[in-house]
């Protein structure tokens, strides 16, 4: 009885000491109540809207779930193989799709998802800030990728090394900046950024610990810098940005949205958190997929897309990741827009397939090896 009283009495006292600091509008406090990230955290974070297009884009409807899923075979983690019907089951997905050809060959939902479902994005974002960056240096809102931080984050002027840091520098992670990457503690830069309501002035904050180009360092921060670079160069908000030069284009289906740190004058988590549907996530591996022309209209820049996945041969820096994309395989030309719980938007160019997987986490899967297992039986 007296360890039962005591257990809820701790309880009571955690639980107080958590709901105190959720409501004192602290970050560590959002961290504990929320735990960790979660595909649903659009619904805890304010946002700016994307709209669905007047003039949707639709996929041609031809698909063969039962005879794919009987005819495509998947080795996971442990060397077991298995139909995928079983594979995707079995893991913690919610969104698969295959596309080829424009036809939509392939698409199941699960754990009481759907088509109409929205699931964040995590960093599929980074490639997204990515190709504004290439298309606000073709209208000249930029003028190169060579620009210095500091001519558009003046905040930044003036302390030690940011007069070095390049918009390429961020594009490519190695700017140098001083952040925390881990998602685990309340603690780090990250959370602090995806929980924060502080972005703007948490920026003004930021050290450089080593000089650019020291190597490869994914550091999250450094596509929150490329989206205010975005805003102070365009004089909009990153959302009505990409709703203007790719949502509406792309005759995007449905209705999204891209969250931000605070309703009153929020900047967007540009490193993560586009909040949209599979099938509209697919066209924008479909824009990359035909070298950023849209039914004839050049949205993205070729050269930039170009650019962007070429295996990255600059000294010192990992060849698998280049302006936001990853790259999947140097021999196949592959690659992928990623979120950090096993989101991807994979193109495998060599057969013109685009999937979609989205889930709750990665759990055990090395998930590019399953995507490029899928696109070879094809």
């Amino acid at each position: 009885m007296i360890s039962l009283f005591k257990s809820k009495i701790t309880r009571f006292i955690f639980g107080f000491c958590c709901l105190t600091l959720l409501f004192s509008g602290c970050k560590v406090g959002r961290f504990v109540w929320y735990n960790f990230s979660d595909i649903t955290d659009y619904k805890i974070f304010p946002s700016r809207p994307l709209h669905a297009s007047s003039r949707p884009f639709y996929f041609v409807d031809a698909q063969q779930n039962e005879s794919i899923e009987k005819r495509i075979t998947i080795e996971n983690y442990a060397h077991e193989k298995m139909e995928m019907s079983t594979f995707l089951e079995k893991s913690p997905t919610v969104a698969f799709l295959i596309i080829r050809n424009d036809s939509l060959l392939y698409e199941r939902y699960f754990r009481d998802y759907d088509k109409g479902t929205p699931v964040a994005s995590f960093s599929m974002a980074k490639s997204y800030c990515s190709a504004l960056i290439g298309i606000a240096i073709a209208e000249g809102k930029i003028k190169s990728e060579d620009d210095l931080v500091v001519n558009y984050i003046t905040e930044l002027k003036g302390k030690k090394d940011w007069d070095k840091v390049t918009i390429h520098h961020l594009l490519q992670m190695s700017s140098g900046v001083k952040f925390g990457e881990g998602y685990n503690t309340p603690f780090s830069g990250a959370a602090s950024f995806y929980y924060g309501r502080t972005l703007r002035r948490s920026i003004a904050h930021l050290k450089i610990e080593k000089p650019p180009m020291s190597g490869f360092d994914y550091k999250s921060v450094n596509t929150e810098l490329l989206g205010l670079i975005l805003e102070r160069a365009t004089g909009k908000h990153l959302t009505e940005y990409l709703d203007e030069k790719i949502w509406q284009p792309l005759g995007m289906e449905y209705d999204a949205s891209w969250s931000i740190d605070k309703k009153d004058n929020g900047l967007e988590k540009a490193f993560c958190c586009i909040n949209a549907k599979a099938r509209d996530f697919a066209k924008f591996g479909r824009l990359y997929l035909n070298h950023g022309n849209w039914n004839g209209n050049q949205i993205v820049p070729e050269e930039w897309v170009k650019k962007s996945l070429t295996v990255n041969a600059e000294p010192g820096m990992d060849w698998y990741y280049n302006r936001q994309w990853w790259l999947a395989s140097k021999e196949d030309g592959d690659y992928s827009a990623v979120g950090h719980l096993g989101q991807y938007i994979y193109v495998y160019p060599k057969k013109n397939l685009i999937i979609v997987r989205l889930g709750v986490s990665r759990a055990k899967e090395e998930w590019i090896t399953i995507l490029r297992q899928v696109a070879k039986q094809f």
